[in-house]
């Protein structure tokens, strides 16, 4: 049994031999995928390119930008008055509507003023008839005076005579003094506008009896209008300094996206002359002439402060900066050889809606990526493409395939 065994050990060994043997004579050549393979072996890493990623560059550009410290304000009236009645009454009339604009010296109400009118007739009556006998004693004491130099009359009664003038006159003054405040309380009855200013919702109803604490309307002064808004306590030196040149900082208002000026043509008013401690932050106030209402008293808006400009900034697309673990980047191209590499920038000041001020990372004539960064990885090859030019949209195994070596490349691929 055991000499059967070995026998069959070498006949499985020679048919495996054979089998090897018949394989290798029979291999079949190179694809051009393994061809491929085989030049690059040969000629390095560049060989083993694939097509130039179609890409839109645009070169960095050179623009005067202006600088805005930004924060969230609060509307608030140029002036708020409540109008209540000076005298008590029954309320006739009202003389403006709610949310109405109103003048200055505008009548908004009237007050029953019959009873202050009889009030006023009575001491102009009064004063009349002071005056008559004060007029009587004027007379009398004037004859006097030639019957006192003949002796007729004694130096008592010619003093009596002048006192009774004296008294007279001052009775007639008093006369006068109540007949003014009768003429201020008839004015009463009707209530003025104190300031220029939109009309709130009344208070009160014709008809109804009113008294000093009763609110007539409230006024609120829109033209101009202020908005309040506070600013970190680093930014305290900036803008006092940016004030200090002399002309007048300006202060748009915009939307609560902050995308859309509301309203512009604003100045820096007031700087607040303390910071608060418990926020770290201190208060301005900005003047806008509010011609059409943009704003309204208690309105929450977006604040832009323009405070400075510099001269010759470094622009780009703001579609070009890319972030990474490592902070913002862009891709560079590479003029000598048509590749790109991954260089870190430092973005500042927003320029418009669609660009952004580089302060660090790049220099005049340099060319980004603004188009089709998602094929690409530092060293890749790229054909560039003008301003306005747009490369095709990615299909789905290119955005796979770029994940996925984006992925494999790790976090020591993404600084080069």
């Amino acid at each position: 049994m055991s000499r059967f065994w070995k026998i069959a050990l070498i006949v499985v060994a020679v048919l495996v031999v054979a089998a090897v043997g018949v394989r290798l004579l029979h291999k079949p050549a190179a694809g051009p995928r393994a061809q491929a393979g085989a030049a690059a072996g040969k000629d390095g890493p560049g060989a083993k390119e694939a097509d130039p990623v179609p890409v839109t560059v645009e070169p960095v550009s050179v623009q005067n930008v202006p600088v805005y410290l930004t924060a969230l304000g609060t509307v608030q009236a140029l002036n708020t008055v409540t109008v209540s009645p000076q005298i008590g009454g029954l309320l006739m009339k009202l003389n403006f509507t709610e949310g109405q604009e109103v003048t200055k010296g505008q009548v908004l109400a009237e007050i029953d003023p019959r009873s202050l009118q009889a009030s006023y007739d009575q001491a102009a009556a009064r004063k009349r008839q002071d005056a008559a006998q004060l007029a009587t004693a004027r007379s009398n004491l004037a004859r006097s005076l030639d019957l006192a130099k003949q002796g007729y009359i004694s130096k008592q009664d010619m003093d009596t005579l002048q006192n009774t003038v004296s008294q007279y006159e001052a009775t007639v003054a008093a006369d006068e003094a109540a007949i003014n405040d009768a003429k201020v309380q008839l004015g009463y009855t009707k209530v003025i506008a104190p300031i220029s200013g939109m009309a709130g919702i009344r208070g009160v109803d014709p008809g109804n009896i009113v008294t000093t604490s009763s609110s007539i309307v409230t006024l609120t002064e829109v033209h101009p209008i202020n908005v309040i808004f506070p600013l970190p306590e680093q930014n305290v030196e900036l803008v006092r300094s940016s004030q200090q040149r002399g002309e007048p900082l300006e202060v748009a208002a915009l939307d609560s996206a902050g995308s859309k000026v509301i309203a512009g043509k604003g100045v820096l008013k007031v700087i607040n002359n303390q910071i608060d401690t418990s926020t770290g932050t201190f208060n301005l106030k900005a003047e806008f002439p509010n011609e059409e209402n943009a704003l309204f008293p208690g309105q929450f808006v977006n604040v832009r402060m323009k405070v400075n400009t510099v001269q010759g900034g470094l622009v780009i697309p703001s579609q070009a900066v890319q972030r990474g673990p490592d902070g913002d980047y862009v891709y560079q191209l590479q003029p000598s050889d048509s590749t790109v590499k991954m260089q870190p920038v430092t973005t500042g000041q927003e320029v418009g809606d669609s660009h952004v001020m580089v302060t660090q990372g790049l220099k005049t004539g340099d060319q980004v990526v603004t188009e089709g960064q998602f094929r690409l990885k530092p060293g890749s090859k790229v054909k560039a493409l003008k301003p306005g030019e747009v490369p095709a949209a990615p299909t789905e195994e290119e955005l796979k395939k770029v994940a996925k070596d984006k992925k494999a490349g790790g976090r020591g691929g993404r600084r080069g």
